[in-house]
């Protein structure tokens, strides 16, 4: 019986896209505790934003940040200090991504370039940001704390898109595209986050000879690729209209048959269930992750 670790996104996957409700993917989160199987949580929102989050879900997992920015393991997750990580609160945080002052200065530099308003996330009131995003004032406040990521919104042609993201690449940074955002970034990304957790699990001993480890991904957008790439069993869920994202085609993708948390906890439960089918008659799962 393999060993399970869960990375997933929020937003528009566990998360309904429009309520911020995990309801739906409640049956597949039960059974994912009852196992001991960790949900790492893998966001471009911020550490403000995702700690009430953790307290609703009764997460004790690592989680990380601002798509692939930061690392945040609680203190007791391992028996030693993850390599470059820092010391904050009750965290061991890794940071990978920009600091965010100088993501803003760039996206100043860009507007400039290609002679196109570029509202980013720190041009928007608190008012803006709960329009744009249906979130809470406080969520929306929690939202705009931030560390490494610069959401931004663009109207504009395809050639106008491309060209904004080409001055990104340009100046040494990168971008990405997550359900109503645009991303300004610096050189991280959600697989890089979770190579780095995976190295931890491996470390601290979680599967000796490596053999039995499998890691399950579960995403909506391309900002979700980098860590579809990274596992073995790839989910995507479906949008709000049904569809699938275009962007996102891998030879053993999970098309899970739902939207965000009804697909999840779809897509979660038939891999639960099928690799207890596996598991020799009479044999209990045997997944003891911590």
């Amino acid at each position: 019986m393999p060993q399970y670790l869960l990375f997933t996104d929020l937003d528009g996957s566990l998360l309904d896209g429009n309520t911020y409700s995990f309801d739906e993917a409640q049956p597949a989160l039960d059974l994912l505790r009852s196992q001991n199987i960790p949900v790492i949580l893998v966001s471009g929102k911020t550490c403000a934003e995702i700690e009430p989050l953790r307290e609703r879900l009764e997460h004790q997992a690592p989680f990380i940040v601002e798509n692939g920015a930061a690392v945040y393991v609680p203190l007791e997750t391992f028996d030693f200090t993850p390599e470059r990580s820092r010391r904050r609160a009750s965290y061991h945080v890794i940071e990978l991504g920009t600091p965010y002052a100088l993501l803003r200065d760039v996206l100043r530099q860009i507007e400039d370039a290609v002679g196109t308003r570029l509202r980013g996330f720190g041009d928007l009131s608190v008012d803006e940001v709960m329009a744009t995003t249906g979130l809470s004032r406080e969520d929306a406040l929690r939202s705009m704390l931030r560390e490494f990521d610069e959401p931004f919104l663009v109207n504009g042609p395809p050639k106008l898109i491309e060209e904004i993201c080409r001055q990104i690449v340009t100046r040494g940074l990168n971008w990405t595209r997550g359900g109503r955002f645009f991303h300004l970034m610096g050189n991280n990304d959600k697989g890089r986050a979770v190579e780095i957790l995976l190295r931890c699990y491996k470390r601290q001993g979680l599967d000796p000879d490596l053999s039995d480890l499998e890691t399950i991904g579960i995403g909506d957008s391309l900002n979700d690729l980098p860590l579809l790439l990274t596992v073995d069993h790839p989910i995507l869920v479906q949008k709000p209209d049904g569809s699938y994202d275009p962007d996102i085609d891998l030879p053993n993708l999970i098309r899970a048959p739902g939207v965000g948390p009804a697909g999840w906890n779809h897509a979660v439960l038939d891999i639960l269930q099928r690799a207890s089918e596996e598991t020799p008659h009479g044999q209990p799962l045997d997944i003891r992750i911590s």
